[in-house]
């Protein structure tokens, strides 16, 4: 996979349609090698894209978006960009699931019970959708076109998402985490696509902290023995395929 340097020009005309829009390139890993640039990206929702953020995305060259949302959500806010491909790779947001649940009796959770129904969350992709996110690796493994993967918010399933691959490839967790917390200065927030709730509760829904993607990682350590051992487990791919994706996506 050759790099593509991305024009900034172009980044700044996606960016302007879509928030927390970033390239996961340059990032260092272990071996000294770099992510190589213009290969992965990763956003939150795609469908506020302007007509100029449409034609950007393609030109990058974009050619695949990975769509974590659920049915729901994408049916509400759905898109579709000439020259893009979509891969839908749902994966449902329990977090609501439990928050309704909880509240069904006029019950209002608690600043540290939300964080707590987030970490549970986490645990939910690495025990419940490790095969829908090792489809997204299997995917890079195979296939040259740059793509963009999201979800809604482009924080948790994307964030999930993009530790597992720089996980794959080397990147010290440290720096996966820096990655992860960008998210809280970069998400513009959408109040038609994030619904409605106690204010305490949707800060909390609405940005990330290190305890969520601190509680996948121990699921996956403790559970799986590594992330090594999870993704050739229930993720399902094999030594191969993972040692193509470090060589499709690092560079130098």
């Amino acid at each position: 996979m050759a790099d593509h340097t991305p024009s900034p020009d172009l980044l700044r005309t996606i960016t302007e349609g879509a928030s927390n829009f970033r390239d996961l390139g340059g990032l260092k890993a272990r071996d000294g090698r770099r992510v190589r640039a213009g290969a992965v990206y990763r956003s939150d929702h795609l469908a506020r894209l302007t007509a100029e953020g449409a034609r950007a995305l393609p030109a990058l060259p974009v050619r695949v978006s990975a769509d974590f949302r659920g049915v729901q959500e994408r049916a509400a806010t759905p898109y579709a960009i000439e020259g893009v491909r979509v891969l839908p790779l749902s994966v449902e947001p329990s977090v609501f699931r439990r928050l309704n649940a909880f509240m069904q009796d006029g019950a209002v959770p608690s600043t540290e019970q939300t964080v707590g129904m987030m970490c549970e969350t986490y645990r939910d992709f690495v025990t419940e959708h490790a095969a829908t996110f090792g489809r997204l690796l299997r995917h890079l493994a195979s296939h040259d076109d740059p793509l963009v993967f999201h979800c809604t918010a482009g924080k948790d399933r994307t964030g999930y998402a993009a530790a597992l691959l720089l996980s794959v490839l080397g990147v010290e967790r440290d720096t996966i985490l820096d990655d992860y917390l960008l998210t809280n200065r970069l998400y513009r927030r959408d109040p038609g696509a994030e619904g409605h709730g106690p204010a305490h509760v949707m800060n909390v829904l609405w940005q990330v902290q290190p305890a969520f993607l601190h509680a996948a990682f121990d699921e996956i350590d403790q559970r799986h023995g590594g992330v090594q051992r999870y993704l050739q487990g229930p993720a399902g791919l094999s030594a191969t395929e993972l040692q193509a994706l470090r060589e499709r996506l690092l560079a130098g």
